[in-house]
């Protein structure tokens, strides 16, 4: 026998217009929040590029801000209404807690953002309190009802609200940061562990018991509370088994914690199945949930995976990184988006006529909008290239901004009609009622332009980035390598391995006149290609894959090599050699290789340079246009406060295209934009937690001199749109480097890829005026282009600069008094050439280099400095005091270095 869980709508009196009843006045206001969130959510997400801790933002601001308001809110509503105390879930407490949460929210998000770790702990606890305070009210409220059928809901609101302090504890431990080992990434699991699958999963799992058939417009199915009761122990105990594992054991352990979890869902899912079997899903709210449902259970079966198939957590840490878009944006955004397109016409009320002309407002193109979310989330998950996921991601956050706008829409509609004492009739071109499902194919129609959507969004973006596109294999059967021999009718078929920067086998011999077929595999650490002089090439190939050349027939020696910036000089080569009696022999013609080398040396970026020569429009003593602002040099000051801080900072890899010196224009590799890259500050003992996020074309990493651990995990080459986090303690004083790692080194710190940390030494003294001065060298590709790798290799410098631009501070001086301290912080990046840092006209009472002090001022020898001798990758600083005024240049001593850039002025009033 099966019951009918009646629509709520049909549970009530008579709505009262013109008039809004106190229930959902209530619902209007709270949601209000709700939507707020996912608002700066959206916000977030279109300006993480510019905000710290943007990953770490957008998580929060949609899970601890939207989702959490949400549970707290929809639950108390399911559980009053199964009870049937439907007036308890509202009042001065109820709004209180809401109050309590989302103070708690901001505190925890503005103590993230700005590094203040006790404002995350004041806002952690106001959380745990509001959700603690909620738990205790379910509890009151489960003993003041009458035994129900679906009281076995609010136990699973109950438990999941018991779980939640445990895992805002977790994270206020990790924001405190200090942690050694691997101990952040078991924290890290079981938080989200606990959080998601407790806190977001079991509330879930409870509301779908009555929801799910209400939005299907089915009976609930015979033995779904049964098995509801059952599922919740199974539930428990998995997540406990897992949460233990990640805090105790080794991975493998964790997983069969996650497989029983699973399999609790499978148990309270069962009746679910029956109840779709018997109708099927026609609403944006049904499928919407179901695609959600969907993204969880793929998600689990990775999550296992991941934990089965290593030994290290810091291994696990990255990998299920890669799961954080399938279960916030998969799952629990799409189930909270489905809930609310549901739920908000039913509290708006106002009758059927009401509720279905809201419904219909909120369900509008949703076969379209549901595909675009799953079919772009898809993709973002998928190994595609870094343009293509960005504007995958583009199109997600479109589709919420166009959900908010119709909610928005549809509630401002839905109060002016009441105020009326009218309900909006559904549109006649609009799409259907709930209870009439969509044609076939209108909904087919909406699945196929929503395809298109992300085809042409996936088209633009290879567009923009053809060359991390798949290229078609070009042959060069008809091309002059075939046409002084005859054609043998067979193929030879070569395999090639990438190993450690190098083509195994480095040549191959071909018959002449057979057709060549390679077979090349990556297992090097990074992409790489195949290119022919022919112009025949694979794509890009990641490391573990595989790509075919199709060279055709082949009648000459043949030269090749990989097209990645710098890989050709670092002896990525490989030949073709023709044996036999083939008429076409002989060497590549004279020329190829100086086109190969260009290719070369300007492949692998998202830009190309102009043909002009970059290095041909230097003029040491040119003007910059009129308005010119040098780089800012001022040091920013050390973090006031005593104790060890955490850093936390997100650096991302970007192209860009920037004047290094008037009418000078690179195309430069960068952290954040820059070169150098952002400058961080911090003292002995301070930790810094550091995001690698790679926006390029091509491979990079990061090493950072001011931490000692092994380099094998974080300092690892990621590919286009990947992330790593890189966490180290500062335990030494200095200017320390930063530099991108990926080979050949030097080009990608001769493109820009380098930035300063600064750790004070303890009880370092105040200064009046405090400079960084950051060295390196130029060597000039084409206008627009990227350095040239053969002149980084035979370390031939074109300009050196302070800061990246040349002589930039004669144009825009460093500025100081007469009679001020001025300390100048002087890091030598390279990759090649030292520094002789040196003030015409100054003395230096200080120099630290190091790490160490070679002089301190009141010493017997009255001594001075006149140079801060640098080799690359080295630093320290000087101080001086000026008594008079005028400009003092300064310079590296090395004078030809000083002659092509390396100068400016210190101007003192």
């Amino acid at each position: 026998m099966t019951t009918r869980l009646s629509s709520p709508t049909a549970n009530g009196p008579a709505p009262k217009p013109p008039g809004r009843s106190p229930r959902a006045l209530w619902h209007l206001g709270v949601n209000a929040v709700v939507v707020a969130w996912l608002a700066l959510f959206a916000v977030v997400g279109g300006a993480h590029h510019f905000l710290p801790h943007a990953f770490w933002l957008l998580v929060h601001t949609l899970l601890l801000g939207a989702v959490t308001n949400a549970v707290v809110i929809w639950s108390g509503h399911f559980a009053a209404s199964v009870l049937r105390l439907p007036e308890a879930n509202r009042g001065a407490p109820a709004a209180l807690r809401l109050v309590c949460l989302n103070a708690g929210a901001v505190a925890v998000i503005g103590g993230m953002f700005t590094d203040r770790w006790p404002v995350v702990l004041v806002g952690g606890c106001l959380v745990a309190a509001a959700v603690t305070a909620h738990a205790v009210w379910l509890v009151r409220l489960l003993r003041r009802a009458l035994p129900g059928r679906f009281s076995m809901t609010v136990r699973y609101y109950t438990a999941a609200a018991a779980l939640l302090p445990v895992g805002a504890a977790l994270g206020v431990v990790m924001a405190r940061g200090g942690l050694g080992g691997d101990l952040p990434e078991r924290l890290l699991l079981a938080h989200e562990m606990i959080n998601l699958l407790g806190w977001v999963g079991l509330t879930v799992a409870g509301t779908l018991i009555t929801l799910w058939p209400t939005m299907l417009r089915t009976r609930v199915a015979d033995g779904a509370e049964r098995a509801g009761r059952r599922a919740l122990p199974v539930l428990l105990a998995g997540l406990g088994a897992a949460v233990a594992a990640a805090l105790l054991g080794p991975p493998p352990l964790a997983a069969p914690g996650v497989v029983v979890y699973a399999a609790g869902l499978v148990i309270a899912g069962i009746p679910w199945v029956r109840e779709a079997r018997a109708k099927a899903p026609r609403s944006f709210a049904a499928w919407s949930v179901a695609a959600g449902s969907l993204w969880l259970a793929g998600s689990l079966l990775v999550l296992a995976g991941i934990l089965l198939s290593t030994t290290s957590w810091i291994t696990v840490g990255e990998r299920t990184s890669l799961l954080t878009a399938p279960l916030a944006a998969g799952w629990i955004a799409q189930v909270l988006l489905g809930a609310l397109g549901f739920l908000v016409p039913v509290v708006l009320g106002g009758g059927p006529t009401a509720v279905r002309a809201a419904t219909a407002g909120l369900e509008r193109a949703w076969p379209a909008r549901l595909t675009v979310t799953n079919t772009a989330l898809l993709l973002c998950v998928l190994p595609v290239p870094s343009v293509v996921r960005v504007v995958c991601s583009v199109l997600l956050l479109v589709m919420l901004l166009y959900f908010l706008v119709l909610l928005v829409l549809t509630v401002v509609r839905g109060v002016r009609n009441r105020r009326k004492g009218t309900a909006e009739p559904v549109p006649a071109a609009g799409p259907a009622p709930v209870e009439a499902p969509a044609p076939p194919h209108r909904v087919l129609g909406g699945v196929a332009l929503g395809l298109a959507v992300v085809m042409l969004a996936v088209a633009g973006g290879g567009a923009a980035d053809v060359r991390s596109l798949p290229l078609l294999e070009r042959s060069a059967a008809t091309s002059a390598d075939g046409g002084e021999v005859t054609p043998t009718g067979r193929t030879t078929t070569v395999e090639v391995t990438v190993r450690n920067m190098r083509f195994s086998p480095a040549s191959a011999d071909v018959p002449a006149g057979d057709r060549l077929v390679i077979e090349l595999r990556n297992t090097g650490t990074d992409t790489h290609d195949l290119v022919l002089e022919t112009g025949a090439r694979t794509d890009r190939i990641a490391p573990g894959k595989r790509a075919t050349l199709d060279a055709g027939v082949v009648g000459r020696d043949l030269d090749g090599w990989c097209s990645v910036v710098g890989h050709r000089q670092m002896g990525m080569v490989f030949g073709v050699r023709v044996t036999g009696d083939g008429d076409g022999g002989g060497t590549a013609s004279e020329g190829s290789e100086e086109s190969g080398e260009s290719a070369h040396d300007h492949g692998g970026t998202a830009s190309e340079g102009t043909g002009e020569s970059a290095a041909d429009a230097f003029d040491p003593m040119a003007e910059p246009a009129d308005g010119f602002t040098a780089r800012d040099a001022r040091l920013p000051p050390a973090a006031e406060g005593s104790g060890p801080r955490v850093h936390r900072r997100t650096l991302t890899v970007k192209e860009a295209e920037a004047e290094v010196a008037p009418g000078v224009r690179q195309t430069l590799w960068t952290f954040d934009g820059t070169a150098p890259g952002p400058v961080l500050r911090g003292r002995v003992g301070d930790t810094f937690e550091i995001t690698l996020v790679n926006d390029g074309t091509i491979g990079h990493s990061v090493d950072f001199h001011a931490g000692a651990l092994a380099p094998d995990e974080p300092m690892r080459t990621i590919q286009p749109g990947e992330s790593l986090t890189y966490r180290f303690e500062a335990t030494r004083s200095g200017v320390w480097m930063y530099h991108c790692s990926t080979m050949p080194m030097s080009l990608h710190i001769a493109n820009g890829m380098f930035g300063a940390v600064v750790i004070d030494p303890p009880g370092l003294p105040g200064v009046d005026r405090e400079y960084l001065l950051v060295q390196s060298e130029f060597y000039l590709g084409e206008q627009n282009g990227t350095a040239d790798a053969g002149k980084v290799n035979a370390k031939e410098p074109d300009m050196v600069a302070f800061n990246g631009y040349a002589g930039q501070y004669d144009h825009d001086p460093l500025t100081a008094r007469t009679g001020e301290r001025v300390r100048v912080w002087v890091l030598t990046a390279g990759p090649n050439v030292p520094s002789a840092f040196h003030v015409v006209g100054g003395q230096f009472d200080t120099v630290f280099r190091e790490g160490a002090y070679d002089l301190r001022p009141g010493g017997a020898e009255r001594g001075g400095a006149q140079v801060l001798d640098l080799a690359p990758a080295s630093g320290g600083f000087v101080e001086l005091a000026l008594p008079e005024a005028g400009d003092y240049p300064f310079v590296t001593h090395i004078m030809s270095d000083a002659e092509r850039g390396a100068h400016g002025v210190l101007r003192v009033r």
